[in-house]
């Protein structure tokens, strides 16, 4: 990397400065007010107001310093006969630009704290920002400038209620300030009423819902089952968004270069609605709403397509984003724990320099038929069929914040985790993000390519928090609602990111399902992984379990079923420990992944294959999904509600942790323990789950979390695809073994208690027995060794035993047979041998 320097010339150091300060009251009382200033570390003095121009009174002040003067402070203050500091307005505020003479210009308003440094920019006129129902005899009023309740004589008067008392919050603790105050009214508000406030110097304003709309009351009285977002058919197209909060709706159009504007009509429940004849397809549109006294401008929260980087939502035909070979996929999977995902990020899978794909980085690209390295190494879908994975997790595909795509020529990175649309398409990935309909069209080529394959789709989906509540279209329609919110009126955050989605109000929750529903018929979505879900409440995931049965039972449901400290009972909370009332929704099992490798959040810590001990026990809860050994106090009821995994995008991949907890291993042991781990990730009882290039011992170079990291973190390495392909064929081996064999793949719980059967073994050790209920086949013998050294271990029986996995190669049928009733199992590996039925043993 070379490094410029910058040679720009330094501004000269400043001794003295001189400040001009413009000051506006609204209520032309200038009586007594001055300000005190100062330099840090040195004495204060007052300058007084004593020149005048039509902007207000004016004070111009030098302060002097024999260091160099970085920023003066001020203080705007009110002075009695009796008392210097009978008030104050705001804290201490600080001028910090001046020109090269030293000189500086600033202009102040009444009630803001805010600095002005260009009087163009000060268009501020006394206001009433927003009054609220909060409670049902309360509404909360506030005003863009400061008040003095006390002595600025405002009047205050409400329309349509009889006011009992108006208390003032003021702005902070001593202050005369407060710009907010709380109407008590005499009696019960009402949901359907219409209220106008009034405060003198302020003006009107119309009075909307705050807190109030947190309650089951507003749920009963607004929640909507209309159709919601764009129905367009070559005639007319019907809009409709839902705005309870709204007093007036507009939806703008923009086509063929024109700008259209249409006032909306209030439907029931607080739904806006307009049908507009004729043929609007590929049309742009935004929503305006005025709330209170504010106009909103933003997208359609139902949009199924956006403009590029989602600043407009868009009216398309969907039946003309349909590719050519677009038909419909028979999902035939009878139970998840048949399935075998593969969790994948679209860029990441072709942007390497030799994915041999052409539309790198894309949809497209992606779907790509015989794509192979330089070396004629298969890659892309090809290679994850013959791979033998049976569904594809893709990272978010949904329309994202973070990647700018008018810039998609400059580098740009991200998993895609920071959700602006949710019901349209990721830009990026297209081919040409300004097309709407393209990225659809495109998405679907590639969901196509992937079903002709014989492969499903499983998206990723973030319903738990939004990138940015405030731009939210969410929030922008009904300010409010579809957040949580802590007592004291912050937004939630068990998240982590700022915000949680309340996916327990009634309309959140229809949000969610109709999405689901949207993505599973209309893109032939197989499953969906759910970021976060223990944010979510467990109604919501039985809502949505409901709704993707009545399309196909075979869809799956899994997600990450953490504890997380937001704002809703813990009893209500979509986690493991509510898992036992989500019937077909499965969970992450971090407890299998973090005592196979040690907790995923230390990067020395170690579990059962990389040296710890006293992981025995975990490890036969994880093997057995909770089912033989069960936990603690998870609530895991089937397997099918059991997702075993050693890595996924976040946190350390397998072999970057091995290389942290094992420094002086050799390159050969740390193969052996990738292997180990991985076997028993695809062998264990519940639904398997592996992330993208686990198979040939992916490495991030040792970064954590590489959600922005550039491709040379990211990518897949093609290249060590080749290296590893031996690696590959083992784990190739394993996943036919598992799908051909049904012992592995265990329908219910008590198949596992009546089928499985563990061996007394040292901590370092564990065997098992499963008995086989079909095939050819009576048992199978796992024995997982996490001992650096072979072991000698004692069979029931001198067999003949079929070798089905050697710890470096594994196979459905015989990789060679012993008769023997001790088998010498590798350091570091996982040995599978197959007892044939004794009709079988005959044949011998």
């Amino acid at each position: 990397m070379v490094r410029i320097e910058s040679y720009e010339k330094q501004p000269p150091l400043l001794k003295e400065v001189t400040v001009t300060l413009h000051y506006h009251r609204y209520d032309n009382d200038y009586e007594g007010w001055n300000l005190w200033v100062w330099l840090e570390g040195e004495a204060g003095q007052m300058a007084e107001f004593s020149g005048e121009d039509s902007y207000g009174k004016t004070a111009v002040f030098s302060i002097q310093s024999t260091e160099e003067i970085k920023r003066v402070g001020f203080i705007i203050r009110k002075s009695t006969a009796e008392n210097d500091w009978a008030g104050k307005r705001f804290d201490d505020r600080f001028i910090t630009s001046f020109d090269s003479s030293g000189q500086a210009e600033v202009w102040l308003m009444q009630g803001m704290e805010r600095i002005y440094e260009n009087l163009n920019d000060v268009m501020v006129f006394p206001g009433i920002i927003s009054a609220k129902i909060d409670k049902w005899d309360e509404i909360s009023v506030l005003t863009n400038l400061s008040f003095d309740w006390e002595h600025d004589n405002l009047n205050v008067s409400l329309d349509g209620a009889e006011v009992k008392n108006i208390r003032v919050e003021k702005d902070h603790a001593g202050s005369d300030l407060a710009n907010r105050l709380i109407i008590k009214t005499k009696n019960r508000l009402s949901l359907t009423k219409n209220y106008q406030v009034n405060i003198s110097h302020f003006g009107y304003c119309d009075v909307t819902f705050g807190d109030i709309m947190r309650t089951k009351k507003f749920d009963q009285t607004f929640e909507y089952n209309g159709f919601l977002g764009a129905q367009y058919s070559p005639d007319h197209t019907l809009f409709s968004f839902w705005s309870p909060s709204a007093q007036q709706a507009e939806i703008k159009l923009f086509m063929n270069d024109e700008v259209f504007l249409y006032k909306m009509q209030q439907a029931e429940r607080g739904a806006w609605q307009i049908d507009l004849p004729g043929n609007w397809e590929g049309a742009h549109y935004v929503y305006r709403v005025r709330i209170g006294k504010e106009w909103r401008e933003t997208q359609d929260p139902y949009a199924k397509a956006v403009s590029v980087n989602g600043l407009r939502s868009a009216v398309v035909d969907l039946q003309h984003t349909n590719p050519v070979s677009w038909k419909p996929f028979k999902r035939t999977l009878e139970s998840p724990v048949d399935a075998v995902i593969y969790e994948m990020h679209i860029r990441d899978a072709t942007i390497h320099q030799d994915s041999g794909s052409f539309s790198k980085g894309k949809y497209l690209g992606l779907a790509e038929e015989g794509t192979v390295t330089e070396h004629g190494f298969s890659t892309g879908l090809d290679y994850l069929s013959e791979l033998g994975v049976t569904h594809i997790q893709l990272l978010p595909i949904y329309d994202y914040w973070t990647v700018d795509e008018t810039k998609l020529d400059q580098p740009q990175y991200n998993w895609g985790y920071d959700p602006k649309h949710f019901n349209a398409p990721e830009g990026s990935y297209s081919t040409d993000p300004y097309n709407p309909a393209l990225r659809i069209k495109e998405l679907k080529t590639l969901i196509q390519a992937i079903h002709d394959r014989g492969m499903s789709v499983i998206m990723d989906v973030v319903y738990n928090h939004v990138y940015d509540v405030s731009r939210s279209p969410f929030h922008q329609l009904v300010p409010g609602y579809y957040f949580r919110y802590t007592r004291s009126g912050k937004l939630s955050n068990g998240t982590g990111v700022g915000n949680d989605t309340a996916s327990e109000r009634a309309m959140m929750r229809r949000f969610i399902v109709d999405s689901l529903v949207h993505w599973a018929t209309e893109y032939q979505i197989d499953g969906f992984r759910f970021d976060l879900m223990g944010i979510h409440d467990v109604e919501t995931m039985n809502a949505a379990r409901k709704a993707l049965n009545d399309i196909d039972p075979a869809i799956i449901m899994l997600g990450e079923g953490w504890d997380l400290q937001t704002s809703l009972p813990d009893h209500l909370k979509a986690n493991q420990f509510q898992a036992d009332q989500m019937t077909g929704v499965a969970h992450f099992n971090d407890a299998l992944r973090d005592h196979l490798k040690g907790n995923t959040f230390s990067k020395q810590d170690s579990g059962f294959i990389n040296g710890s001990l006293g992981m025995r026990y975990h490890l036969l809860q994880g093997v057995s999904a909770g089912m033989k050994v069960p936990y603690d106090r998870k609530t895991f009821i089937s397997p099918e509600q059991v997702v075993n995994y050693a890595e996924a995008h976040d946190n350390h991949t397998l072999w970057d942790k091995l290389c942290f907890t094992t420094p002086n291993a050799s390159m050969s042991d740390h193969k052996r323990m990738h292997r180990l781990a991985t076997s028993i990730i695809l062998l264990s009882q519940g639904v398997p789950f592996l992330h993208a290039g686990q198979e040939f011992m992916r490495t991030k170079f040792g970064v954590e979390n590489s959600y922005r990291s550039p491709d040379e973190i990211n990518q897949l390495d093609w290249h060590r695809r080749e290296e590893f392909n031996q690696t590959i064929n083992f784990v190739k081996g394993l996943i036919e073994l598992r799908r051909t064999h049904a012992a592995f793949r265990m329908r219910t719980k008590q198949d596992i208690i009546d089928c499985m059967h563990f061996h007394p073994t040292d901590e370092r050790l564990i065997a098992y027995d499963l008995m086989a209920k079909e095939g050819s086949y009576e048992r199978f013998t796992v024995i997982h060794n996490a001992h650096g050294t072979p072991v000698k271990f004692h069979l029931e029986s001198e067999g003949p035993w079929h070798i089905l996995s050697d710890g470096i190669h594994a196979s459905s049928k015989p990789l060679s047979i012993s008769r023997s009733d001790m088998i010498e199992v590798s350091r570091y590996s996982t040995y599978v041998l197959a007892l044939p039925f004794r009709s079988e043993k005959v044949r011998e």
